[in-house]
């Protein structure tokens, strides 16, 4: 009765261990692509006022 008791505290913290990961890491993936969006973004509008200045 008391191993399985430890291993399921063991799961519990390897579960709430590993959602924390995933969070974090899902932050960061968030805030790249948002500089990426942004980055394209502004690369777009200079080509778009570039061209037309051109004309």
């Amino acid at each position: 009765m008391d191993e399985s008791a430890q291993i399921s505290a063991e799961m519990i913290l390897i579960m709430g261990a590993l959602l924390v990961l995933v969070i974090v890491a899902g932050g960061f993936i968030f805030n790249i692509s948002q500089q990426i969006a942004t980055s394209i973004g502004n690369v777009l509008n200079t080509a778009r006022d570039s061209t037309i200045n051109r004309m």
